[in-house]
């Protein structure tokens, strides 16, 4: 009976330290086919642009974490066309499981639509196979490097313990994506809770030198709402509390009001549009 097939990608590049640790993590489960992009495409979501030079070209490289190596693969690809690229033109069978990351930088809040590493995770989902993303809180100064101070072994510990779950039993319906958490001062001991996703604009663009003209460069300062949170129940509570985060993501994002609600809204009785002038 063949192992099964782990796909590993991430967003912050195929030379990422937190990429060759997850495979690290994950070799003992299965055979790995690793592709990622091959630059940094943090912040791509799951854009499948082709522009700007990610022309799907694909390189073989070695992604190496200590005295581990394995074969990978350089997309000049987004991260969610990464993902595409492994399935289609790499993988000899059948994919078991997708794991994004271990990303530098937390993924909390209504950043999820935002994140490249939830982006190639969510396109494994639509593909039909479970998928983690994965992510290390770590300080500002660390989300677009790859600082190779930081210890991703506790990170690495939780990669194993849920990809091995994902692996061995089904999710429930309903649940496409595990969006995994960890917070900086983790340990192997550090508990875990399943969690909402908060409401929270994590990860806040400010305008700078909004006086200048029009045409004029208008640059953005991210403020980080570290330590803040809605809902006691969310990713960003927990991680506040220096617990792992599990939140279970759907690819259904519909609301969830009664659509008969949304329906009354714009019935004829209540709605308060008026004829269009002929023209």
């Amino acid at each position: 009976m063949s192992l099964p097939l782990i796909l590993v990608t991430n967003d912050d590049g195929i030379e990422s330290p937190g990429l060759a640790a997850a495979a690290a993590a994950l070799s003992p489960l299965g055979e790995l086919l690793i592709i990622a992009p091959a630059t940094q495409q943090t912040s791509m979501g799951r854009s499948r642009s082709e522009q700007s030079g990610r022309d799907g070209r694909i390189f073989k490289t070695t992604v190496s974490f200590g005295s581990q190596s394995w074969e990978g693969f350089a997309a000049n690809a987004t991260p969610a066309l990464a993902v595409e690229l492994g399935l289609q033109a790499l993988a000899p069978r059948p994919v078991s499981l997708v794991v994004s990351g271990i990303n530098y930088g937390e993924n909390v809040g209504t950043c999820v639509t935002v994140s490249g590493t939830i982006g190639a995770a969510l396109e494994g989902a639509e593909r039909g196979i479970r998928s983690l993303a994965i992510s290390l809180e770590t300080d500002e100064s660390h989300y677009y490097e790859h600082d190779r101070t930081i210890d991703f072994r506790p990170a690495m510990h939780f990669v194993h313990f849920f990809a091995a779950g994902s692996l061995s039993q089904a999710w429930p319906p309903d649940v496409d994506v595990l969006k995994i958490e960890i917070p900086a001062a983790a340990t192997t001991d550090t508990g875990w809770r399943v969690t909402r996703q908060d409401r929270l604009s994590y990860y806040r663009p400010v305008l700078l030198n909004r006086e200048a003209g029009v045409e004029q460069a208008k640059p953005f300062l991210y403020r980080v709402a570290k330590g803040q949170f809605s809902h006691e129940d969310s990713d960003a509570f927990a991680l506040a509390q220096g617990l792992v985060s599990v939140t279970p993501l759907s690819l259904d994002l519909t609301s969830r009001v009664a659509l008969n609600e949304v329906q009354t809204l714009f019935s004829p009785a209540a709605s308060r549009a008026r004829p269009l002038p002929e023209s």
